[in-house]
């Protein structure tokens, strides 16, 4: 199960790097198409589409690494079963709102096909297109928080050294 959930991570993150390289390929040809003297109508919407596409599917990833910023004040006041506690609150209340984003997202991508629902944009392309990637990013995000509830109640969770990320690629 964990080589499958990893896989998972990895597969969302390696996806991200594609929509990145994508996003650099869209803002050059939007500059050459700039110098060059011709158009090509939709540019800057694609460039947003796969900005946005980039940062949901990175998320899951970012979190298992422990990259995400964390306010721990609160948390490195604690000891004991105080702090165990605290954390397994605090990512029962991630899960449950990653879930509901995630929730939220499916609903909206789908709402946006079954409406045909489109772009106000020249491109005009269907909104449910780039909302996939929204979608797809958050259920990655809720499964990755709800593994990390359910290594912290096992009592398998990596903790960061103070002020420093995880780092265990």
């Amino acid at each position: 199960m964990r080589r499958l959930l990893d896989a998972l991570y990895d597969s969302a993150a390696a996806l991200a790097a594609l929509f990145m390289v994508a996003l650099l390929g869209m803002v050059l040809l939007s500059i050459a198409s700039r110098q060059l003297h011709f158009h090509v109508p939709g540019t800057d919407a694609y460039a947003g589409y796969l900005m946005a596409a980039t940062g949901f599917l990175a998320l899951a990833h970012t979190l298992k690494r422990g990259e995400h910023i964390r306010v721990t004040l609160l948390l490195g006041m604690l000891t004991g079963r105080w702090k165990k506690a605290f954390e397994v609150w605090a990512l029962a209340a991630a899960s449950l709102l990653a879930g509901l984003f995630a929730f939220y997202s499916c609903k909206l991508a789908w709402q946006s096909h079954e409406f045909h629902d489109i772009s106000t944009g020249s491109d005009a392309t269907p909104l449910w297109i780039p909302q996939i990637a929204m979608a797809l990013g958050t259920v990655v995000l809720a499964i990755a928080f709800i593994d990390e509830l359910v290594l912290e109640l096992r009592g398998r969770r990596a903790q960061a050294a103070h002020g420093e990320a995880l780092r265990n690629e």
